[in-house]
């Protein structure tokens, strides 16, 4: 078969899998902001950020902060971007703000994906929420300098339903357009270099260091993908590997662990750092929590094989 009718066929055959799983993950993300946005309408987010204050005083950051992290959380990165720059917050603050956030956001659409790819939703929440906690919890007590209180607003003016959704419907139909183009496109890419032997290529020279984190070879491509673009862009890729039986369930568990905490390390990093942050410490440190988490797991199946031989 000639170049260009490989590549062809590889276009050919992703397509019905990638359209299913493309239109299965819009619609799940246009339900989620839809319901955010009647959240934001009737004033709920900020109800749940004043309950969480006390919390976020204690790990080194004001009140308002919780605002951004629960906008982020239930939403993405760029929504907890908005809130934060409402905020008069100092290196130290953001940085430790940032870690949360890059651990922890758009919970429901990224939980999905990783579900849908075999893992636990319900670990996968805990694993990122404890996490981005634990890590604040650190950052607060061992990064130099101490607590500042914001002196910002973030609470918004009311803004007639109207106007908020045509806002939504504006904001969301660009993400739409945004993702499925990516989704199709990585899609793409990742059939086309499989098929001419560059992942197996990939995989060998990242082997080293993902062996560190506790990864194996197999999972390097959507290490990659999971770590440029995210966990939502890259669903396709990440089906397609799983469906294909290219990487088994233990294989999945183990990379969904570490990039849980740790992904979308190039847009998402750059711009929490863009206003402030410092972006070795946010990577840094959910690089190591990674490292704990995939080495855990490792140790659970360990320890679970060998309950197994014995019972046998």
């Amino acid at each position: 078969m000639k170049t260009k009718e490989k590549i062809l066929w590889c276009i050919k055959s992703v397509l019905p899998s990638t359209t299913k799983t493309c239109v299965w993950l819009l619609k799940i993300t246009a339900g989620v902001s839809f319901a955010i946005m009647f959240l934001k309408y009737f004033k709920v987010l900020p109800v749940i950020s004043e309950m969480l204050a006390p919390l976020f005083n204690f790990i080194g950051l004001p009140g308002e902060a919780a605002l951004s992290f629960v906008t982020g959380y239930f939403v993405n990165v760029y929504a907890a971007i908005s809130v934060m720059v409402s905020l008069d917050l100092d290196v130290r603050a953001l940085t430790i703000l940032g870690t949360m956030v890059l651990s922890c956001h758009n919970m429901i659409t990224e939980t999905a994906v990783q579900k849908k790819t075999g893992s636990s939703a319900i670990r996968i929440v805990i694993t990122r929420t404890l996490s981005a906690f634990i890590l604040a919890f650190l950052l607060n007590r061992f990064l130099p300098g101490q607590m500042v209180l914001a002196t910002g607003g973030a609470s918004a003016a009311d803004m007639e339903f109207a106007v908020l959704f045509k806002e939504w419907l504006i904001s969301t139909a660009g993400v739409i357009v945004k993702m499925t183009i990516l989704i199709y496109t990585l899609a793409i890419v990742q059939k086309i270099l499989a098929e001419f032997g560059v992942i197996r290529w990939v995989s060998r020279f990242l082997k080293p260091f993902l062996a560190v984190f506790g990864l194996p070879s197999r999972t390097s491509f959507l290490w990659i993908v999971a770590n440029t673009l995210g966990l939502a862009y890259g669903a396709a890729v990440m089906m397609e590997e799983v469906e294909s039986g290219n990487v088994s369930g233990r294989d999945v568990d183990l990379l969904n662990v570490h990039i849980s905490v740790s992904h979308s390390n190039f847009e998402d990093l750059f711009l929490v750092s863009a206003l402030g942050a410092v972006w070795y410490v946010m990577l840094l440190s959910r690089w190591m929590c990674s490292f704990v988490l995939v080495w855990e797991l490792r140790a659970e199946y360990y320890i679970k094989d060998k309950l197994f031989k014995k019972n046998c």
